[in-house]
């Protein structure tokens, strides 16, 4: 685990949790993300952790993976936040999750399996949560790839049952949850968007509001839900895996900026 912590910590600082994806570690994202310039500003900390198996991939497949307390991937995830909040005095009421690829399909399942951990959280070029139960593994080489082609397709309503059974007897809120994705993609392929989608809007009891063009950028479609202030959906067009980060986006979305 590789905490950054700036030169001037905040009293109470925020906290991101940062999640690479596939064959990479906690050490590249820091260098992808470009965030600590940010924390600098702002006064936060990163939290930048490293998988350790499957090609390095984040474990989305496995039954323990996919529930709340079983000593997966995602409850150790958890556990260096709660590190973080007590060696730091941070806030627990501003956590905050973000990733890409491998790390956006393990931000859903946080999302899901632990979402009173977490306020807010974004990702780039993932897939549902729970889209990966029942394959063999989490990365490409060991998955069935019928999550990542595409191929898993529910309801809403069945996305969101099978959150539901992530956590139960769960009745809290969920962190908000912005979620980006390339229409190029041909390693998580853009049906996953939609399949995202489904699940959030549902969860959050939320319905297609409109469409806000050149959002962030030209060829980018923001998609707004309700209010636009529990769930949005960025499309991509014409890129490929993964999307690019859009660092003062995410941190507008974590109410940061």
């Amino acid at each position: 685990m590789q905490i950054y912590v700036p030169e001037t910590l905040a009293s109470n600082p925020p906290i991101v949790l940062a999640l690479h994806g596939c064959f990479g570690s906690g050490e590249d994202y820091f260098a992808q993300a470009g965030y600590d310039s940010y924390a600098e500003s702002l006064g936060a900390l990163l939290i930048f952790p490293t998988s350790q198996k499957d090609f390095n991939c984040w474990d989305v497949a496995s039954a323990a993976a996919l529930s709340h307390g079983n000593q997966a991937d995602n409850e150790v995830l958890v556990n260096m936040v709660n590190y973080a909040i007590e060696t730091y005095s941070a806030d627990p009421s501003r956590v905050f999750v973000t990733g890409s690829s491998s790390g956006c399909m393990m931000t859903n399942i946080l999302c899901a399996t632990y979402p009173e951990v977490f306020s807010a959280a974004t990702c780039y070029s993932g897939v549902a949560a729970g889209c990966f139960a029942g394959s063999p593994g989490s990365s490409p080489i060991t998955s069935n790839r019928s999550c990542a082609n595409g191929e898993v397709q529910k309801t809403g309503d069945e996305w969101a049952a099978q959150v539901h059974a992530m956590y139960p007897g769960y009745s809290g809120n969920y962190p908000s949850l912005k979620t980006w994705h390339g229409t190029a993609d041909s390693l998580v392929f853009y049906q996953n968007l939609k399949e995202q989608i489904k699940l959030w809007s549902t969860v959050f009891g939320v319905e297609f509001s409109n469409n806000e063009t050149s959002t962030p950028e030209i060829d980018y479609t923001t998609m707004v839900f309700g209010d636009g202030k529990q769930f949005e959906a960025v499309s991509a067009v014409g890129v490929g895996h993964t999307v690019p980060i859009h660092q003062e986006s995410d941190f507008e979305w974590f109410g940061l900026l």
